[in-house]
């Protein structure tokens, strides 16, 4: 029978008052024998230190105690034990003084030993012994909160006034601290009507940290004799400003928010009563919670986020007049799971139908499931005022309500839960509220609340002995489960005085074998859960009492049960609705699951519109069938599922909505304001009007203006002013009576309606004006913020005066200045209608306004803007010019928080340019750019871009001459671009009669071609030349295997990379003169060499002769002749040269602006050959001038077209440049345009073309240097005529 006791049975002993008598000789007996065996344990390992009784870590210490108490008493024994003592014997009395002093010298070893073995035992959080209490005192009289704390290590205490710390050091005379051996005080000296608050002492170590509250009430004796209120008679008016808003959190979080509160009239004595909500349910301070007033503002702060705290939030201010209330939702994410892919944590976790030993345990499903389906929870219990954590279940419950049993009477428990997928275990739950095991009817008696230490001391009767109870009655399946089964019943009526235990029975259906559930354990509550029951088959059960005196009869078996889950998972929710809220919030609705029972909520899921990722809008799931999602991207696209939550589980998703884009919802606008009138003459005036603050998520399509007569003060009836919508912001009411009052109201309208009327204006006089100077200036706006600069725009007046209006004047003054404080920005008057005021304050806030002046005098100010804080908007961008690759030269725009209804507006000196004549307006996504068509200096100006449905998106750029002359050359340099070169085209004289031509480009590409050109014909690769092309590092080479006479002419290089970029590079050599240059020069710079190292000194004709030298000593002499005379001097010049030219570098041909050079680098020179440090040059060219490139050799175009060709010129001086067509001159005029631009730039166009254009082109360029010209052929085609057409 035992093995099929449940797991958790067979580990809880029931206890009755005999065997806790019996505990307690157990626990001595136990003491005992630790005690005699401690030398022994002393040489074992940690593990083997533990007690081998099998009590559990409870019992351990109930059984220390016992057992120490009964050694202290042994130890400490009373004065008349003392008297008997003395009347044994003397060896008695030695012997039973050692048992004490070794008995004493155990305990105390055992401790220590203890001790030692777990220091983290005796360590836990604060906690409080006995807590601070509340005062009520009169003014001027002193108060003490005084509490005792325990906790290891010694925790530090704080005491707090309304959540603000107390400081006794800064105000010593009002706050006095003190602490001594655990007991905390607080004193309050000469309390006044301000120290009303609610104190908090807060204690804290390194184990935790805990709290108690108090509340200190002060009354005053005249306010308690005066009338029962002071505020009688009195309306308040209460005003909520800085709302907290929609808020998100994480488990684990602190999260604080709350309103500010103005209450008028402000009195000093009153305060009001402030309350706060979650979801209709009002709350109470505790550790989670924390509620704060400071007097003019209403904090709430939750100190550990879970997602229990997800809800609507409201805070309700209570004054004698009334409330005021705000609210707004606080969304709570799972934390981070410590296992990649687990699901978040359960919430809700709740204590139902409590008994003696049983208990239900219920939570709610998590919204998350880690991305695999939730197997199962872990429902974990631990007792009150212990830190070990049991758990309850062996295997995974997927039923989200577990019945518990098994638990001690008396005692009190809390309860946790944890769920499990394939990746690994959730987070566990918060725990729940502390419930006591025990009978429902003595916790009614009792009263709802356990003492703090949770335990409960029950108390029994002796009992009445011989009478056998009788049968339970009302069985019952309550809940039945593929797990457990749920049974309920109700007590015998006759059990006697003595209390009564329950045996279970159970038999499959169809038979009648009885078999007893719990044959060991007894329960003690009319619930009793079974499991290890077999899912699908039928069962029967019975229940029968017993006590003392017997065991009764079985009670009525229940019907046949099925083993399963009766309660199914609801079905999915129905058609989801997404409607648009706001910019970050969606309402979306569904309709209800059909047929769910014990339905607890909805999940709401968002996606993505493609991305297929979803995440949980709630984490908590809410009832009814609309919910707010927040937290969305403005202008996304998103899809949304719900599903259902029981008991049972999760239903299947619901259908994807339609997708909807995240944007405002479309309402009709608030009103506009500040109406004013512009001019008014016998029977019109004319009204201006600011734009509503609001335009309710639409453009404003036109206003709507309301007239009335105020005739002795009284106000008539209104009338319409225009039938048509207006859309300027500015109207003339016609059809007025001259010197009557008037009353203005004025409606704004969009595509959701007309918005109410604004309220009613000043009154006004309709009188002509006679006045000499100008009206005031309106529709005053603000662009282009930035920190330090803005743009003010605005509109002339309506009433120019006797005179033209000829200027404004701009004042300025912070926002919160006097009026006084109005100061001018400019000292001259400005004929435009804008300006850019600059050198602001960051951060400021400013107002500004207009006046304008005509001849008789500056005219009154223009009503003044909003206040407009000068800082630089995150994402504010500037307009950027751009030359792209073809030369077109562009001012682009980004604005990076467009809406759907968002415009890019371009204007020109501020003025819209609806369809530009000399620009090209693009706009993409969120780019949009201005194309210049034909840059000139007509374009001058101040281009802006201004972005509708923004905050203001605006930025400006001046196009000014030297701007534009800049831009110009580099759209030049795009259209006919040069590769830039390291080197230019130089030539090098190698040995046996070698030429290596070469060049080196600075960057050239993969594409990048190059032709060899020899006097206008392209060479190729052969046995007299060979190229080489190295794009990596960009040089070009070609080696000419020998020189000859035909070789004399012009080398070219043509690079080309990419569209039309083409490059190049002459070089004229001129060959004889080369070859007889170089031969003399390379027999010179030998010799000279040689003498110049063998001298150091110059050798010339003169030093010619007979040299003589002589060598004589002591013992006598020689002489030896140097004959340097006709041919030993030319002999002696011919190694010198020899000497000269072996130090000399190969010879060296350079191609430069000023024309061509030959060098060569010597060792060994002398002043006569004017050598630039070791270079000798040898030949200079200067350059004459020449076609560098750039035209093509035929060019074929249809008739109608228009033709521009452009080529590079090169020469010093500048040469003067002829166009030539079929040999003659040209002459440039309307049809043919000429251009030589910088000395370097020719251009030839012809306009319109036709075939008469078609022929031989040259140019010739000319300077004292040289001629040279270069040709190409125009072809001028007509296209087919189109089929069907007569010709």
């Amino acid at each position: 029978m035992s093995g099929s006791i449940p797991f958790y049975q067979k580990h809880h002993r029931h206890y009755d008052r005999g065997y806790r008598s019996r505990e307690t000789e157990s626990a001595i007996s136990q003491y005992q024998q630790s005690s005699n065996t401690y030398s022994s344990h002393s040489s074992k390992s940690t593990k083997g230190h533990e007690f081998q009784s099998g009590l559990s870590d409870t019992e351990e210490a109930r059984a220390k105690e016992s057992a120490g108490y009964l050694a202290r008493r042994d130890l400490f024994a009373s004065g008349v034990e003392s008297e008997r003592i003395e009347h044994k014997s003397h060896r008695t009395v030695m012997r039973e003084s050692a048992e004490r002093i070794s008995l004493s010298k155990r305990i105390y070893e055992n401790e220590e030993y203890h001790k030692h073995l777990n220091e983290d035992s005796l360590m836990h959080t604060p906690e409080f012994v006995i807590k601070p209490r509340s005062h009520t005192v009169w003014e001027k009289q002193c108060v003490r909160l005084h509490c005792t704390i325990s906790g290891c290590p010694e925790p530090r205490v704080v005491w707090y006034k309304n959540n603000v710390s107390i400081d006794p050091m800064a105000t010593p005379e009002k706050y006095k601290v003190e602490s001594s051996y655990s007991v905390h005080s607080l004193e309050i000296n000469k309390c006044d009507f301000d120290d009303t608050a609610q104190y908090r002492v807060s204690a804290m170590n390194s184990k935790g940290e805990t709290s108690a509250f108090a509340s200190v009430v002060v009354k005053n004796k005249a306010r308690m004799e005066a009338p029962p209120c002071l505020e009688y008679g009195v309306t308040f008016e209460t005003h909520l400003v800085e709302k907290f808003g929609v808020s998100f959190g994480r488990e684990g979080e602190t999260l604080s928010f709350g309103c500010s509160v103005i209450i008028y009239p402000s009195l000093q004595r009153f305060q009001p009563e402030i309350e706060w909500y979650r979801d209709d349910k009002l709350l109470v301070p505790s550790k989670w919670v924390q509620m704060h007033w400071s007097g003019d503002r209403a904090t709430l702060t939750l100190s550990h986020l879970n997602k229990e705290d997800e809800g609507l939030y409201t805070l309700r201010v209570i004054t004698k007049s009334g409330f005021e209330t705000h609210s707004a939702y606080v969304f709570v994410r799972d934390a981070d799971a410590e296992v990649a892919g687990a699901p978040g944590a359960p919430l809700d976790v709740h204590s139902l139908d409590a008994n003696k030993d049983y208990v239900i345990v219920t939570w709610k499903q998590p919204a998350v499931d880690g991305g695999s389906p939730i197997l199962g929870y872990f429902v974990d219990r631990c007792e009150v005022g212990m830190t070990h954590w049991a758990q309850c279940n062996d295997t995974p419950v997927k039923f989200a309500r577990f019945p518990v049993t098994g638990l001690v009477e008396g005692r009190s428990y809390v309860f946790r839960v944890r769920a499990v997928n394939k990746a690994g275990m959730s987070h566990s739950s918060r725990v729940s509220e502390p419930v006591a095991a025990m009978d429902p009817a003595d916790r009614t008696r009792k009263g709802p609340f356990a003492p703090w230490t949770g335990q409960i001391i029950v108390t029994e009767e002796e009992p009445v002995e011989g009478v056998v109870p009788g049968r339970p009655c009302d069985l019952s399946v309550i809940e039945a489960t593929k797990n457990y089964v749920v049974l309920s019943w109700k007590p015998p009526g006759e059990k006697g005085h003595e209390g009564v235990m329950y045996y279970v029975e159970k038999c499959v259906s169809g038979t009648d074998s009885w078999q007893r559930v719990n044959t060991e354990i007894p329960v003690k509550s009319p619930r009793f859960a079974l499991f290890d029951l077999a899912e699908g088959k039928s069962y029967r059960f019975r229940v029968r009492c017993c006590n003392s005196a017997g065991v009764g009869e079985p009670s009525e078996p229940t019907e046949a049960t099925t083993v399963g889950d009766k309660l199914d998972i609801p079905s999915a929710p129905g058609r989801v609705v997404p409607t648009r809220n706001t910019d970050t919030s969606v309402v979306v609705s569904w309709e209800a699951s059909r047929d769910a029972k014990e339905l607890v909520g909805y999940y709401i899921e968002s996606s993505i519109t493609g991305s297929n990722t979803w995440e949980p809008c709630n984490n908590k799931p809410v009832k009814g069938t609309r919910f707010i999602c927040h937290g969305l991207t403005t202008d996304e696209s998103y899809v949304f599922r719900v599903r259902a939550v029981n008991a049972a589980g999760i239903s299947e998703f619901s259908q994807e909505s339609e997708a909807i884009k995240v944007k405002a919802a479309i309402a009709s606008p608030t009103p506009p304001y500040g109406i004013t009138v512009l001019e008014c003459v016998r029977d019109s005036m004319v009204l201006a009007w600011k734009q509503p603050t609001f335009i309710g998520g639409a453009d404003i399509t036109g206003y709507f203006v309301d007239y009335r007569e105020v005739i002795g003060g009284v106000p008539g009836k209104w009338h319409e002013a225009n039938i048509k919508s207006v859309s300027e912001r500015a109207y003339r009411v016609s059809e007025l009576k001259e010197n009557m009052l008037y009353q203005f109201q004025v409606r704004a309208a969009n595509m959701a309606g007309v918005g109410i009327p604004s309220l009613p204006s000043e009154t006004f006089k309709c009188e002509e004006w006679t006045i000499a100077v100008p009206g005031p200036p309106h529709d005053l706006q603000v662009q282009e913020v930035r920190k330090d600069s803005l743009v003010l725009l605005w509109k002339p007046p309506v009433y120019q005066g006797r005179d033209p209006v000829n200027g404004y004047y701009i004042d300025i003054k912070e926002a919160e200045a006097d009026f006084e404080m109005w100061r001018g920005v400019n000292e001259k008057a400005t004929d435009k209608t804008f300006m850019k005021i600059k050198d602001l304050k960051m951060g400021e806030s400013y107002v500004f306004r207009v006046r304008a002046q005509n001849k008789a005098g500056v005219g009154k100010a223009s009503d003044s803007t909003e206040p407009v804080e000068a800082v630089t908007k995150p994402g504010t961008a500037e307009i950027v010019v751009n030359v792209d690759d073809d030369g077109v030269i562009s001012l682009n725009f980004e604005c990076s928080n467009l809406t759907a209804d968002s415009k890019f507006v371009w204007s020109k000196n501020y003025v819209e340019m609806t369809e530009p004549e000399r620009m090209t307006l693009e706009t993409k996504g969120s780019k949009s750019k201005a194309i210049f068509k034909t840059p000139s200096e007509e374009d001058l100006g101040i281009y802006s871009c201004f972005v509708t449905h923004t905050d203001g998106a605006s930025a400006s750029y001046t196009l000014s001459e030297e701007t534009l002359k800049e831009l110009l050359k580099i759209s030049h340099d795009h259209k006919f671009p040069i590769i830039p070169l390291k080197t230019e085209l130089a030539v090098e004289l190698l040995e046996k009669g070698r030429v290596r031509f070469w060049l080196q480009a600075e960057k050239i590409s993969a594409n990048g071609k190059v032709e060899y050109v020899f006097n206008d014909n392209v060479v190729h690769q052969g046995e007299k030349y060979k190229m080489n092309f190295d794009k990596n590092t960009g040089i070009i080479e070609m080696f000419m295997e020998s020189l000859g006479k035909e070789d004399e002419g012009t080398f070219t290089f043509q690079l080309q990379d990419g569209k039309a970029t083409t490059v190049s590079v002459s070089l004229f050599v001129i060959l004889v003169l080369l070859l007889l240059f170089c031969a003399s020069v390379f027999l010179f710079l030998q010799v000279f060499i040689f003498l110049s190292t063998l001298f150091s000194l110059p050798i010339s004709k003169k030093d010619a002769g007979i040299y003589e030298v002589v060598l004589k000593d002591d013992r006598g002499k020689d002489t030896s002749t140097l004959n340097l005379t006709d041919q030993g001097f030319k002999d002696l010049m011919n190694q010198v040269f020899s000497v000269i030219a072996n130090s000399s570098t190969p010879l060296k041909i350079q191609s430069t602006e000023e024309g061509i050079r030959l060098y060569t680098f010597v060792s060994y020179y002398n002043d006569e050959l004017h050598c630039t440090g070791n270079r000798l040059i040898l030949v200079f060219f200067i350059d004459r001038a020449r076609v560098a490139g750039g035209l093509p050799d035929v060019v074929t175009i249809q008739e109608g077209k228009c033709l521009n060709l452009t080529c590079n010129i090169w020469g010093e001086p500048v040469p003067e440049v002829t166009w030539l067509k079929n040999e003659r001159e040209m002459v440039s005029n309307d049809h043919y345009i000429l251009k030589f631009e910088s000395g370097k730039f020719a251009s030839f166009t012809i306009t319109s073309i036709n075939t008469s254009d078609s022929g031989k082109y040259s140019i010739l360029v000319k300077n004292k240097y040289g001629t040279e010209s270069g040709d190409f052929t125009v072809s001028v085609f007509i296209p087919d005529e189109e089929p069907g057409k007569k010709k």
